[in-house]
């Protein structure tokens, strides 16, 4: 008996330990995220500048039809956005689905962003995940239990990515595709390829439209890592369940897709609960 007791006693102790670090860890994490945030948004300057119909003249049809339909005209200019997703994610195709709870934060004259994750994997057990795009360069960084870190991608193909990321996300900012590094060429009455250059990377991008002049999808030639190998596979987004967050219609519904040789894999769903444009950042 009392071995059966000495036995419980260490592993309340150690469950309580592992329960301490993983708090602390997760903590410490979500301050230097929060650093991280401080330094992309330390440019920041709203100049109370409003969006004019002389603004989108000369773009495609349909990006006007669905710039006015978003709402930003007549409207502050988009400078800095701040929002919360509810998400799962699954790892492959044979994986669970697990719940993620996610905020992210992006700039737009300089673009930037910085999402920050806690993916539950189990009770007592989640990966801690940042992906950031600033100054021209991507990182992804993902620490299990807020603890060690399993995974810290940099390099031209995370730099490709996360533009093109922040490309297919300005859907839920849309004057930022207004900035001088975004050019637009019409494909047809539905579509349109939007081509981002900043820093040394150039990419684009196809956003297809609807007749409501709502942007229902986006996809692109993206860098992925597949088997250890980075590739250009096709990503694709399409997003629905528009939303009117103060004045600005957006999606709040995605599902992004790899189109792979041996089949499409959807591995994150998300819905966006809450955003703010121009406000200061809660750090």
């Amino acid at each position: 008996m009392y071995r059966i007791k000495f036995v419980l006693t260490i592993i309340v102790v150690l469950v309580v330990i592992f329960i301490a670090a993983s708090t602390i860890a997760s903590v410490i994490f979500k301050r230097n995220v929060g650093q991280e945030v401080q330094i992309l948004f330390s440019k920041v300057e709203n100049k109370g500048e409003i969006v004019t119909e002389d603004d989108i003249e000369g773009l495609p049809g349909n990006v006007q039809r669905w710039l006015k339909y978003s709402g930003v005209i007549g409207r502050e200019k988009i400078v800095s956005v701040r929002l919360k997703q509810r998400a799962s994610m699954r790892l492959g195709e044979d994986n669970s689905w697990m719940p993620v709870e996610a905020e992210q934060y992006f700039t737009s004259e300089e673009p930037g962003f910085i999402w920050r994750a806690n993916i539950k994997v189990a009770p007592l057990i989640n990966i801690a995940g940042r992906d950031k795009y600033h100054a021209g360069e991507g990182n992804m960084l993902i620490k299990p239990l807020s603890l060690l870190t399993v995974a810290d991608a940099k390099g031209k193909e995370i730099d490709q990515a996360t533009l093109l990321r922040y490309l297919a996300e300005t859907m839920w900012f849309p004057s930022a595709v207004l900035e001088e590094y975004i050019t637009w060429e019409e494909i047809d009455e539905d579509h349109s390829k939007a081509t981002m250059t900043y820093g040394d990377i150039t990419a684009s991008g196809i956003f297809t439209f609807n007749e409501e002049g709502e942007a229902i999808k986006f996809e692109a030639e993206r860098y992925g890592e597949f088997n250890g190998v980075f590739s250009l596979e096709t990503w694709s987004i399409p997003v629905s369940n528009y939303k009117e967050f103060e004045g600005i219609r957006i999606p709040t519904k995605g599902e992004v897709t790899w189109k792979l040789a041996d089949g499409d894999f959807n591995w994150f769903n998300f819905e966006v609960v809450e955003i703010e444009y121009n406000r200061a950042i809660p750090y």
